[in-house]
């Protein structure tokens, strides 16, 4: 009978919001451990790469059988230009430019970059097929594109006095790169977890051939490699 009416009586003195303290407790760490989780997604698509000025990204071309203006061979020159992939707005499918950036980061030593010119990328299906794609009939969320179709247009590259001497110039005067078409059909890839990929990828030229039929002439394209270009966004 004692033992009942003490129990009575310290539960009476017991604070009345005793367990409900503990409660919200609680529910205020399990608050804060969602609110860690919702921003460390944010964060994490806020870093994925794109085809926006978004993203910066590193262009490395590597050149192989080239000639200059003077008639020597270029065999293993990297190039790099960085900047980003602008779309415009209203076409289908995505298309754009590429924006070079005003100086290269200098995180490597004998950077060498090239000036471009005028630039055109454009996502395609495979240039190669000309079945309608699947995602005209509204089978995915978004448009799939596999391929990013590039081309870039430099402007005339002064080679150094160095990169003379490696060629045996012997006449000793300047020599260049002439303005170049680069044509590039690259692997792009949607990842969920990061982004925008771009693999690596053959660089073209295209030759004109002329071809003279009866009556009349036929310019004719035929595209040459001349190197690699490989992407890495930073």
């Amino acid at each position: 009978m004692c033992l009942a009416a003490l129990s009575a009586l310290l539960a009476a003195l017991a604070p009345a919001n005793a367990f409900t303290y503990v409660n919200s407790g609680r529910a205020t760490c399990s608050h804060q451990h969602r609110t860690h989780r919702v921003a460390n997604s944010q964060q994490l698509s806020m870093t994925k790469t794109t085809l926006t000025d978004e993203t910066t990204w590193r262009l490395r071309l590597l050149l192989n059988d080239l000639t200059t203006a003077q008639g020597q061979k270029l065999n293993g020159q990297l190039f790099v230009i960085e900047g980003s992939f602008i779309e415009e707005e209203g076409y289908e499918p995505p298309q754009g430019i590429f924006q070079p950036s005003k100086d290269v980061s200098r995180t490597e030593d004998d950077i060498i970059s090239l000036e471009i010119s005028k630039s055109r990328w454009t996502l395609s299906e495979d240039p190669n097929d000309k079945k309608d794609g699947l995602w005209i009939w509204g089978l995915f969320k978004e448009p799939l594109y596999p391929f990013m179709l590039l081309q870039l247009e430099t402007k005339e590259f002064k080679l150094s006095s160095s990169q003379n001497s490696e060629r045996n110039d012997a006449n000793n005067s300047t020599d260049s790169i002439p303005p170049l078409k680069l044509y590039a059909q690259i692997s792009h890839i949607r990842n969920e977890n990061v982004g925008v990929e771009l693999k690596t990828a053959n660089l073209n030229v295209r030759v004109l051939e002329r071809v003279q039929l009866p009556g009349a002439s036929v310019d004719l394209y035929e595209e040459e490699k001349v190197g690699q270009v490989s992407f890495q966004p930073l």
